[in-house]
């Protein structure tokens, strides 16, 4: 669990796209989310889940493009210090997209990249959320990052938010696929860049869903196109990795599949009418012996009586 319920913790989950609509109608459908309006900005949409807002949405802005940013989802980790985290990152080869800006009742927040180039923000918020250890449907649940030097980031990040090595997985040519976060809570993965892809390092954001093989069928219909799987994964769930209609890299993730109820009802009948046989049979054996013993007393008497019967002779004589 985390020593802290902010620090560490991804917070807030943005999208900029080109097709804000567009967007709200394939999200609604794959992840299950409806949208709100925020009252303090028009041109800012939130994603709402089943507990309340989890992320927003906006049109990618011509400062955004300028710069030659891509639609994406933008992933924010909370800090209590915020200015104390930039310059953290900066002094660790680091650098600043956007500086710190403050946000009425929201809190400040600024995005950086790593020294690999990957993209994240950071967020001080005036009232943090709590924290939630297991994901609901719809909410993220696994941040993944590709990057061309694992080691290297997982020392910047180590440094930022605090997070430890967890469980680590072998895939052979591809390398180690390392996890973090903290004893007995992890919060995703980072892993090298394979030799075959192009992509520049970045971060993947999993969203939870009821069935991550549905969510496939779901994303071709919509205009996304399927990267990977969907696939199970070692000890049951499935994942789904896939590029929304812009081209934004996103993936699914589902629980395995709960045994059926109805299976354990039905075994205890058996169950109990198996424990039921041995008694039987305990009690069988019991009268058996009963039996047994009625039987072998009489045989007692007449050999008492035969000895009694040869010492009155004897004695007669």
């Amino acid at each position: 669990m985390s020593p802290s319920p902010l620090r560490g913790r991804f917070t807030w989950h943005e999208l900029m796209t080109n097709d804000t609509e567009r967007a709200m109608d394939f999200y609604g459908e794959v992840a299950g989310w409806t949208t709100e309006g925020w009252d303090q900005n028009p041109t800012y949409t939130m994603w709402m889940g089943s507990e309340g807002p989890i992320g927003g949405l906006m049109e990618l802005t011509g400062e955004a493009a300028a710069m030659g940013a891509p639609p994406s989802w933008l992933h924010y980790i909370g800090t209590p210090d915020i200015v104390e985290t930039v310059r953290d990152a900066v002094l660790l080869g680091g650098r600043v997209i956007k500086d710190i800006t403050a946000v009425p009742s929201v809190g400040r927040f600024a995005v950086l990249a790593d020294p690999q180039g990957a993209v994240f923000a950071v967020l001080e918020p005036d009232n943090p959320m709590p924290a939630k250890d297991e994901a609901d449907d719809g909410e993220f649940c696994w941040h993944e990052l590709m990057t061309t030097d694992a080691g290297a980031a997982f020392r910047f990040y180590q440094h930022l938010f605090g997070w430890q090595k967890t469980d680590s997985m072998d895939m052979g040519p591809a390398g180690i696929y390392q996890m973090y976060g903290w004893p007995g809570l992890s919060l995703g993965g980072f892993y090298n860049r394979p030799a075959n892809v192009t992509a520049p390092p970045h971060w993947l954001g999993y969203v939870m869903v009821p069935d991550a093989r549905t969510s496939a069928t779901v994303i071709k219909r919509r205009g996304g196109t399927i990267v990977t799987g969907p696939m199970e994964l070692p000890g049951g769930g499935w994942i789904t990795m896939a590029l929304d209609p812009e081209g934004v890299p996103f993936a699914t993730h589902s629980r395995p599949a709960a045994k059926p109820a109805a299976a354990k009802k039905a075994a205890a009948p058996k169950a109990a009418k198996k424990s039921a046989k041995p008694k039987a049979a305990k009690r069988a054996k019991s009268a058996k012996s009963a039996k047994s013993a009625k039987k072998a007393k009489p045989a007692k008497r007449t050999k008492s009586a035969k000895r009694a019967k040869t010492t009155k002779k004897k004695r007669s004589r």
